[in-house]
Parts: C-alpha cells; structure tokens; sequence
C-alpha cells in the first residue's frame, strides 16, 4: 500500500517572526514611533533577540523588503512563471502591505533615502537576473544605465500609487510597469525577439561587460550600510 506523501511545513525563522510582528504594529503606530520593544512584545521576543539579528528597526525594514523582492525574482522560469507574472505579483504585494508602506513613506526621518534603498534593491536584483539570462556575463554601461533609470521611475510611481495619487488596481499598475520597460531590456525579459538565428540582425545589442572598476565604485556609493545611515536619521 503506497503512503501518503507528507507535506513538510516550513517554520518561520526569528527574522521573518520579528519582521511580521513589526508589520503588525506599523498597521496601527507611526513608524518613527515603534520601539524595539514594541515589536518585541507584540511575538514575544526579548530585544537581545531582535538585537542578534538586527541592528535597528531600519535594518529589519530593509531586510525584509530585500526578501520579498528576492524571493518574487526567483519565482522566473518556475512553472511557467514569466516577467510578466513577476511584476503583477510585485504589485499586490505593494496593495496587500499599502498602508504599512506609506506608514515608512509618511512617518520616517529618511523618506528619501528608504525610496533610494527601494530602488538599490530593486536595480541589483534585476541586474543579477539579467546577467544570469544573458549567460553570466557582466553588463556595459549602458545597459547598466537602462536597469537603473527603469528601477527608479518604476519605485518612484509606486510610492505616488501607495500614497493615493494614482487610483488604479494592482493589475493596470503591473502593465505600466511592463509598458515602460527599455526596449533592450525587453529580448530578456520579456522574450520577444528570440526566435531564431534567423532574427539574430534585429536583436538589439548584448548586455555587455561593465569594467570592474566601475562595478566597485558603484558598489561602494550605493552600499547598504550609506542608505541606512541616512535612512534612519541617526548621525
């Protein structure tokens, strides 16, 4: 007789515990007003714990908005699991934690530096996925240059559709996001243009090598630890 299979639960990590905890109480208290203890108290934890895994509540904020974005972009080429997919499911995860995202938006001393971290976020996880598309093969400038520029607009019109400029559905805020998409970024992610040696002359150009030099400077003026020094208003 053949068993059943038996699903395996996956427990939550003390991360993920103390960063749904947060979540909870910033639905009903201003950002800048939620203690670590607060966070604590509300799953139980002591704050040595929250302060073995996170530095400050900015930390927690950045770490856990990372996770989602990683966790959507891995989802690509799963199942049938498309770009497309990809930026719908982004943008009901922003409806789903809206108030909590304009509660960071509304109520932190570093409103501009969280938008700047959102779009770091962003921009190196695109870049990764692309560069893991085209082969592994680092990017030139210009490509680079594209990435970027379509992360900010893309994180910039998301935080006016969360604070109630645009009044539009998750679904017409994903085919914007689609509809603005730089046109060489589009083969990649988007699959068009890929359908045989035949078209290779109406390809755009590969996504070409970045000079490591270039990739470090970057690296350096867009670490995390710059972008939580502003973030959290702290000197």
């Amino acid at each position: 007789m053949r068993r059943p299979e038996v699903k395996t639960l996956k427990r939550k990590t003390a991360k993920e515990i103390l960063a749904d905890a947060f979540r909870e109480v910033a639905e009903s208290k201003d950002v800048d007003r939620i203690t670590v203890r607060d966070i604590t108290e509300n799953c139980g934890y002591s704050t040595a714990t929250f302060y073995r895994h996170f530095k400050d509540k900015y930390d927690l904020i950045v770490w856990s908005y990372t996770q989602t974005v990683t966790a959507t972009m891995e989802q690509i080429g799963k199942e049938g699991y498309t770009w497309e997919h990809t930026l719908l499911e982004g943008a009901k995860i922003f409806d789903r934690h809206r108030d909590v995202l304009a509660n960071l938006l509304l109520h932190t001393g570093g409103h501009d530096a969280f938008i700047q971290h959102m779009t770091e976020i962003n921009y190196q996880a695109l870049k990764a996925h692309l560069q893991k598309s085209s082969g592994g093969d680092d990017m030139d400038v210009t490509a680079d240059m594209y990435i970027r520029m379509y992360c900010m607009g893309t994180v910039c019109i998301t935080c006016e559709w969360i604070l109630g400029r645009y009044q539009v559905s998750p679904e017409a805020l994903a085919e914007v996001y689609k509809v603005c998409l730089p046109e060489p970024l589009r083969p990649v992610l988007l699959g068009t243009g890929k359908t045989g040696p035949a078209d290779s002359k109406q390809r755009p150009a590969p996504l070409r090598r970045i000079p490591g030099n270039l990739i470090g400077s970057l690296h350096s003026r867009h670490s995390p630890a710059v972008f939580l020094h502003s973030f959290s208003g702290y000197p």
